[in-house]
């Protein structure tokens, strides 16, 4: 069962922690270099017992630490400290803190283990919890892993592994509690009283029928509160909030948050219960689901070590990379093509890329709304005209007020009314622009079923760039006999 924290001392604490795992492995490889270097006698039995001392001293504060405060620690740490961490960790809690860690760090700690280990980690864990570590194991690993599992829990972790990763049945939990509707609420806490311990965000108990049928739900108040004698038929709530195991993830953990959720059924289609999500598993999706979005708008691939090789960066980073080198040609052959104009105002070399950048944060900020629009499921056809317009107005509107403020400025410092009226033109034109493209290009994305925050920063910052260029350039060529 997890251990409760209070937010404030275990983040401290955490930060505590790691400075102390560091400290001792920086006296370790200190004092290890320093009698290396010395000239004694049985100089190899002294650094034997150095590096016994400091690692004993090591292995006692990671036993002492939180799974999810060692998963932690070894994120913050390069590859070989990392290492030498991860082998001093307890091997029964191998399998907890390789659920814990980013993806990117488990993949190098799975790397160092070999198969016999890899097993062991895993029997350790719940069906839920095998499911999902499964993807980064080697195959002859999840062969082995299921012939030692039994009956039950090798048919429910064949079931996770069916599902599609960002479905609810990827995330369901076999470990629940059910009753039947015809006992007393007596008989039902005798009963809870045998097993022992719930399971963890047990809020409800699962009402059922005699074929697994789910019929309602028993909140834990209403179970303690009410008269011992009454039927949970009686006081069970049929009002139930459930889901399907094909459910899309981040469906269900919005009704999650809309819902006020600790735990929730999962039925199949003859109403039958199959298992329940529970507000941790839905926590851990959002916020993989946030760092995803977070890495996919700068045009990463996937989720990147800190401390990965350079090559592996370099893999990972390449892609948009390379298309934003192509939009910042297009870019320059843009200006190139005016370059008559800028040899007659050179000031217009220094004014156009206050049109570019502004255009740009105006583009990402409107480009941030719809993505998050859009994966809230707020956007439909019956208002997406409505919502074009709003973006069309706010972009006009702060286009005519910094405009306005850009070309005073552009007057005050080269004198020319006319090139403030450029600016001020120039930037309306590149907000409104920034506008539409903020709208239309992770709208057509999620039309056609790619994620509408891969690369999408890039390629708005891209187009108001070029797009600035063009609009501010272009005005200055038409009203040039005014500037000069």
């Amino acid at each position: 069962m997890a251990d409760n924290f209070d937010t404030g001392k275990a983040h401290d604490s955490t930060e505590d922690n790691l400075n102390r795992v560091v400290a001792l492995l920086r006296k370790h490889d200190l004092v290890t270099s320093l009698v290396h270097k010395q000239d004694m006698p049985r100089r190899d039995l002294v650094e034997g017992l150095v590096h016994k001392q400091h690692l004993t001293e090591l292995h006692a504060l990671l036993d002492d630490m939180h799974s999810a405060d060692v998963a932690l620690v070894l994120e913050a740490l390069p590859l070989d400290d990392r290492l030498l961490v991860w082998d001093l960790v307890k091997a029964e809690r191998d399998g907890e803190i390789l659920l814990e860690v980013s993806d990117a760090v488990r993949e190098s700690l799975i790397k160092t283990m070999d198969s016999e280990e890899l097993l062991a980690a895993a029997e350790t864990l719940d069906t839920d919890e095998i499911a999902d570590l499964a993807p980064d194991l080697p195959q002859d690993v999840i062969q082995d892993l299921l012939q030692s599992l039994d009956a039950q829990k090798r048919s429910r972790l064949q079931s996770a592994l069916s599902y599609a990763e960002d479905t609810v049945g990827a995330l369901m939990d076999y470990d629940m509690v059910t009753i039947r509707a015809d006992v007393t609420l007596e008989v039902a806490l005798r009963y809870l009283r045998r097993l022992g311990e719930l399971p963890d965000q047990t809020d409800k108990l699962f009402v059922v029928d005699r074929d697994g049928a789910l019929r309602g739900v028993m909140p834990l108040q209403r179970l303690l509160l009410k008269d011992p004698d009454a039927k949970v038929a009686d006081v069970m709530a049929e009002e139930v909030v459930t889901f399907h195991a094909e459910d899309d993830a981040t469906d269900a953990a919005n009704a999650f948050e809309r819902y006020d959720l600790v735990s929730a059924p999962v039925i199949d289609a003859r109403n039958r219960l199959m298992g329940r999500l529970t507000v941790n598993a839905v926590v851990d999706h959002i916020r993989q689901e946030s760092d995803s979005d977070l890495l996919s708008i700068a045009g990463l691939r996937e989720e990147e070590d800190i401390f990965a090789s350079v090559w592996k960066s370099v893999q990972n980073r390449w892609a948009w990379l390379a298309i934003n080198l192509v939009t910042a040609f297009i870019a320059s052959r843009v200006i190139g093509e005016f370059e008559g104009t800028i040899e007659k105002l050179v000031a217009l070399a220094a004014l156009m890329p206050i049109i570019a950048g502004i255009g740009g944060n105006s583009g990402n900020q409107t480009l941030t709304m719809i993505v998050r629009a859009l994966a809230l499921g707020q956007i439909h056809p019956d208002n997406a005209r409505k919502l074009f317009s709003k973006e069309i107005g706010v972009a006009a509107i702060n286009g005519l007020i910094w405009g306005s403020v850009v070309g005073v400025f552009a007057y005050m410092l080269y004198g020319k009314p006319a090139l403030g009226l450029v600016m001020m033109g120039a930037m309306t034109l590149n907000l409104l622009l920034a506008a539409v493209m903020g709208v239309a290009i992770p709208t057509f994305m999620h039309k056609f079923g790619r994620d509408p925050a891969v690369g999408s920063s890039v390629l708005i910052t891209a187009v108001t760039d070029s797009g600035g260029f063009f609009i501010f350039l272009g005005l200055a060529s038409l009203f040039m006999r005014y500037l000069t």
